[in-house]
């Protein structure tokens, strides 16, 4: 009886912890089009960021996850600041970073794609002081150059030019989305 019961409990934990390990955030331009995705997926050592984006100027571009789940354009300052429980200083160089909503640059190709599977070490889609869910959630922040990995406090990328929200409850949003311009991607990619 006891191990029927020690396997109820382990199955009814297991199922509730992988209801929290995927996630997926809608990317929107300054004009509020919709540009891409940023598939997260809870790893073992952090939570692992898939970005696929279009309509980017090419060459390099920074992105961080931001404090508020709010993406309100055309400059998307209702993100707030970067992601930072830990209270770092900014980059991935510095000697004292990074912030925890710190990553790699990404690169749009001539076409204006971008396709990156990137890393956030040490954060979570679960709960604690690290995860990405906290509170009411965070966001993703696309800048419109480079993150130079040092100034303070944002990496000198320039202006916002796209966010996405992940929401710890994303079911409480009444606003319809528009509709979805990256099946052009898949058009663009073939040729």
């Amino acid at each position: 009886m006891r191990f029927v019961f020690f396997v109820l409990i382990l199955f009814l934990t297991a199922c509730q912890t992988n209801a929290e390990k995927m996630s997926t955030v809608d990317m929107y331009n300054a004009s509020g089009d919709m540009i891409g995705t940023v598939a997260l997926s809870e790893q073992e050592d952090g939570v692992q960021v898939k970005v696929k984006l279009e309509g980017l100027k090419p060459g390099f571009h920074g992105i961080h996850v931001h404090e508020f789940p709010k993406c309100e354009g055309p400059d998307f300052t209702t993100a707030g600041n970067h992601y930072n429980p830990e209270g770092k200083e900014h980059g991935l160089m510095h000697p004292d970073g990074p912030h925890l909503g710190d990553l790699p640059n990404i690169e749009a190709d001539a076409g204006g794609l971008v396709d990156a599977e990137l890393m956030l070490p040490g954060a979570t889609l679960m709960e604690g002081k690290n995860s990405l869910l906290k509170e009411d959630g965070t966001s993703f922040v696309v800048q419109e150059g480079p993150d130079d990995g040092l100034t303070q406090p944002g990496g000198g990328g320039g202006v916002r030019i796209a966010c996405g929200e992940l929401k710890t409850n994303p079911e409480e949003t009444t606003e319809e989305s528009p509709t979805d311009p990256t099946e052009f991607n898949e058009e663009q990619e073939k040729s």
